[in-house]
């Protein structure tokens, strides 16, 4: 085989080009021991990005509510305090956020259960920078769950 195949081209990416190369990378969350469709299974970005849009702007809410000023600067930065408040208390306690809830999300630690209260503090500041957010695993989890050990699943 030309390894020109074997790469695939920038359009197709990796995953296109190693399935082309007879690679079987399986279902997303297969190598974590979940199902591949219905409760339990990895959360699609779809329902993530959706998720903390709700987040975010109830967090924007609250934040605009607490300064009468107008939006500005400082009413992104309460938000973003809010978003981080709101983030560690509620994943640490009951695994969702509202906007997680109301798509029908939860987090949970990889090995099942309740993520303990060092890897929710972790993931929260790691989904509060952003970037690892952006960055997904080949399951669909993004490097903020990878490195807190925690997972996206449906509810």
């Amino acid at each position: 085989m030309d390894k020109r195949q074997a790469i695939g081209s920038w359009l197709s990416g990796p995953r296109a080009a190693a399935e082309d190369a007879g690679a079987d990378f399986g279902y997303r969350g297969e190598q974590l021991g979940l199902p591949e469709s219905g409760p339990g299974s990895i959360a699609r970005p779809g329902r993530r990005i959706g998720a903390i849009a709700v987040d975010w702007g109830l967090c924007l809410l609250i934040a605009y509510g607490l300064l009468t000023d107008g939006y500005n600067q400082a009413t992104g930065n309460w938000a973003l305090l809010i978003f981080f408040v709101l983030s560690l208390l509620t994943v640490g306690t009951v695994g969702f956020t509202p906007g997680k809830r109301l798509f029908g999300l939860r987090v949970v630690a990889a090995d099942g259960g309740t993520p303990a209260p060092l890897r929710t503090l972790l993931r929260t500041v790691l989904l509060c920078i952003g970037v690892p957010a952006l960055i997904w695993d080949r399951d669909g989890r993004g490097l903020h769950d990878r490195l807190a050990r925690t997972v996206e699943v449906r509810l």
